[in-house]
């Protein structure tokens, strides 16, 4: 799977992928497990915006960040509107987010190449996707759902970190983060429609699958794979984990499985 499920001595259960623990940068996805809020948020919820206590949220973030060794007061958050807009965030923007507020305005994408900047976006059934430059230490990090994987936020955070951090594309390693699989996503005729006309006619067999009467089955880990490959990562420096949100309901939180009922999980990232 190109993955490693770690228990830190706190509890805290969470997911590392190897490509970037060769590499050497600090980072992680969250789990269900090792929280302490209740409830529909059992127990790792990270989202101080799910109606949950906001003291069970910052303790959660505390325990995360101590099972993976950064300060989670100096986290900064993306905003999500399911669009992609990138951010750039540094030492002054250390903290956006972990007061209750919401993250970097109208962020989907957050990058930096400043130390001591852990980057974090939120999931619950969404693409994460996560970016290192080894030779010019910069970290990113991307939340793609349909929307932002039509636009194609991943290739568009790669010419951000080419043209805006000086990185060369050969250098970037990628993963495509715990997500929602094609067998548990179903989306309307509308929406396949629309990548039908985004992606070749090459990849629409293994990107779609009709069930007939205007329902079809989505696989968001194609598109993205297609996306950044088309952007110039090379595919040696590709994870894919393929594990799925819906499908793993004790592990992952999963807003397709419990109907919107839920918190949410949280990749992080930093030099």
């Amino acid at each position: 799977m190109n993955t490693t499920i770690n228990l830190a001595p706190n509890g805290v259960l969470y997911l590392t992928f190897d490509k970037l623990t060769k590499a050497g940068v600090k980072h992680g996805f969250s789990t269900r497990i090792g929280g302490v809020s209740s409830g529909i948020y059992k127990s790792m919820n990270l989202s101080f915006h799910r109606g949950d206590d906001y003291e069970n949220v910052m303790e959660n973030h505390r325990r995360f960040a101590e099972a993976i060794g950064y300060n989670h007061l100096d986290t900064v958050f993306s905003d999500q509107i399911h669009e992609t807009h990138i951010e750039r965030v540094g030492i002054k923007d250390r903290g956006h987010g972990m007061k209750g507020e919401k993250g970097m305005p109208g962020a989907d994408g957050l990058v930096t190449d400043e130390p001591g900047v852990p980057i974090m976006t939120f999931y619950a059934d969404c693409v994460p996707l996560f970016f290192y430059d080894p030779v010019n230490k910069v970290i990113a990090t991307a939340h793609s759902g349909w929307r932002g994987t039509i636009a194609g936020i991943g290739g568009k955070m790669v010419e951000y970190m080419c043209k805006e951090m000086g990185c060369n594309r050969d250098d970037i390693i990628a993963v495509i983060g715990p997500s929602i699989c094609m067998n548990c996503y179903e989306v309307s005729e509308d929406v396949a429609l629309q990548f039908e006309k985004e992606f070749p006619q090459s990849i629409h067999d293994e990107l779609l699958h009709s069930k007939g009467n205007g329902k079809y089955l989505l696989n968001l880990w194609k598109a993205n794979e297609h996306i950044l490959l088309s952007a110039g990562i090379k595919s040696d420096n590709l994870d894919i984990p393929e594990i799925c949100t819906c499908h793993n309901p004790e592990l992952m939180i999963s807003h397709r499985q419990t109907m919107g009922n839920r918190g949410n999980m949280a990749g992080v990232i930093v030099l």
